[in-house]
This record gives structure tokens, sequence and C-alpha cells, in this order.
């Protein structure tokens, strides 16, 4: 808008720096020129010419056009709103479509449950310590077997079975697999040959990589997580991985929501965002959580470690009601709890040994609301 008034206001100056110099040559009264001609070809020159009268006129009328014009666009321009205005407009309309669709998914969602996942959690029974290797902190879980050590890493192990892995020889039997990015936290886990992670350096990027070939197939970006750890017991966690009978999950703690745990559930395909829950579970002293049947299962325990228990729980179908839930005697801290919905049991890291709990559940009689 101000490059058209600039470029007016030039074409105008121009036309007025004429006239004035037509002017001085007209009144020149020399023996060489009269107004830029020669004397001899314009024998009589009188000051009331009228060539110089009609010029005049038109530039007076060529001035009041461009006047007005000026005012037209100055008019315009107080009227047309600033680029900076435009663009935080759009940014909030923008804002307002994204928290919209939030709002959209976070409602009761009806997860269509199979005839053999309307179950809840009765109790868990066992414990078994299948082995101890790597760093205190880590995960590892069952398809076949598949070890991650530490909280940050571009390595993980696979193993043939779950007894090759227990098997203590001099040289395991085990393949290494390479990373294209490091992993963040102990929230990753397997599932159907695919890796799910939260890649290192990044507050909620969650990525997809196929283990046949260490390459990374899809990723997605996580609404609202990546600001606070999911447990308060376990720092470098951001993003806790999960997996049930009904697919994939994924727990994150949010602080616009008072610190408490929010259950997202994901396509395992293209990882594109279902559903998403608040939860009234708290991540302060929670070590770990679990998915089974579409319900959260929370674990809490205490800086200095202890007996884990189970003391909060969420049902995305409203159905479920259960007591406090002990794990087994072992006076330590979860690093990772991961369920596997083939065989129902749990992998745990607990201080550097890799554990099995076997959980028992009970039929869960109350129907789910229509």
């Amino acid at each position: 808008m101000r490059g058209h008034l600039s470029t007016l206001n030039v074409m105008r100056y121009d036309l007025l720096l004429n006239n004035c110099l037509y002017d001085e040559a007209c009144e020149q009264n020399t023996d060489s020129y009269v107004c830029g001609t020669k004397k001899q070809e314009v024998p009589e020159m009188r000051s009331d010419f009228p060539f110089r009268s009609e010029v005049r006129s038109q530039l007076e009328s060529i001035s009041a056009r461009v006047e007005r014009v000026e005012r037209e666009l100055e008019y315009l321009e107080n009227k047309m709103p600033a680029q900076s205005d435009i663009e935080m407009e759009e940014a909030l309309l923008e804002q307002q479509i994204k928290a919209a669709e939030l709002d959209q998914l976070k409602r009761k969602a009806k997860i269509k449950v199979e005839n053999d996942c309307n179950v809840a959690l009765s109790q868990i029974k066992s414990l078994k310590m299948v082995k101890k290797m790597g760093d205190n902190a880590g995960s590892w879980f069952k398809d076949p077997v598949y070890l991650l050590s530490g909280i940050r890493n571009d390595t993980l192990l696979e193993y043939a079975s779950l007894q090759s892995f227990s098997e203590k020889i001099a040289v395991p039997p085990f393949k290494v697999v390479r990373l294209p990015f490091s992993w963040q936290g102990t929230g990753h886990l397997v599932y159907n040959g695919f890796l799910y992670y939260h890649k290192a350096d990044t507050p909620n990027q969650i990525l997809k990589v196929d283990l046949s070939n260490g390459t990374v197939v899809d990723s997605t970006l996580l609404p609202g997580a990546g600001r606070l750890p999911v447990y308060s017991l376990n720092t470098n966690t951001y993003l806790d991985m999960a997996v049930d009978e009904l697919g994939l999950w994924v727990i994150h703690a949010d602080p616009e929501y008072g610190g408490n745990l929010v259950l997202t559930k994901l396509d395992k395909g293209n990882l594109a965002v279902e559903y998403i829950w608040d939860t009234q579970c708290k991540s302060q002293d929670a070590e770990g959580a679990f998915i089974i049947c579409g319900t959260l299962y929370v674990v809490y325990n205490t800086h200095y470690g202890g007996r884990s228990t189970v003391q909060c729980l969420y049902d995305i179908h409203d159905t479920i009601h259960s007591p406090v839930v002990f794990f087994p005697k072992r006076y330590t801290s979860h690093s990772s709890i991961h369920y596997h919905p083939g065989d129902k049991q749990l992998y745990a890291w607990d201080d550097g040994y890799q554990t099995l709990y076997k959980v028992e559940t009970r039929i869960n009689d109350q129907i789910p609301d229509e």
C-alpha cells in the first residue's frame, strides 16, 4: 500500500517539475531558443501561448486526481488491518480449532470390547526374577524378547525366546539392533514387530521403527505431552507406551490438569490419536502403570523403595471399581512395567532385574453403558 503512495508521489513531483521547467524555457528571450525550439521555427511567441495554458490546466487536473487517489489510499490503508494483526488472528483461530479437536477427543469413547476382554485385575499372584542384566533402569518385553537397557541408547538386544534369554551362557545368542535415533526414558515397547519409543531430545515425538530393517516408518507429536515426567519416581520418562487387548496406548502427565495422568489411544498403524481421557490418577509417588482391557492401573511406591501397590485405576467404560492390589513382596522400585496381552503377564524392570509377574483377572459382570 505504501509502495503505491510512493509511486504516485514521484509521478506528481515529475509532472510539477516539468511544468516549472517549461515556464522558465518559455520566458527566456534569447536569440537561439524559445521554449526549447529554434527562434526561426516559431516566428511569433506570445506570453499567452494557448498550449501553455492547456498544459497548465491538464497538470492541475492531474494534481487534483493524484490528491484524491492519495486520500482514498490513505482511507483504505487505515481500514485494512496490519499484517501482524492478521497473523495473530490466524494463530488464535488455529489454536481454537486445535482446542476444539482435543475437546472432541476428550470424551468417553465407546470402544468395542471383545468377548474375551471383559475382565478386570483381581490380584498379582506370583513373582519370577528371570535375570539380572544391564543398567538399573530399562525395559524388556516378549515379542519374542527385546531388551533395552538404560534411559538413553540407540541399540536393543533381540533374543529368539524367553528360554534363550534366561540361559546363563558365556556368549548369549542375541541380535543387536541399531536404531536410527536414540530413545529417552523407559516407556517404549515392541508390538507386532515394531518398536514404539520416545525420540531423545524431543519433548513429545513418538517414533515407530520396523525392527526387520531398523527404519522409521511413522512418527507423531503427542498433543500436550512432554512437559512433566509421567511418574514422579521415574523422572526420565515423559511418555509411557502400553499395549493391551484393545491396541496401542500412551500415558503422560499433564501439568495443566494438576499433574494427573492422561490416557491416549493411538492407531497402531499411523499413530493417529483416536481418543483422549483425563484421569483422576496422580503422577506423584507413581513408579509405573499398565493397561488391561482398557483399564489403566497405576502403580505407586515411595522414594525410599518399598512394596509396590496399585492404588488408582481408570476404566474408560466406567464399569470397574477395584480395591488396592499389592505386588508380591520385593522392596525395590520398578523403572518400567509392561503388560503382555498374550500371556497375561507383567514384564517389569526391577533395579536391574528382569522380572515377571503373573496376574489374575476376574470376569467383569457389569455391562458398559450404551
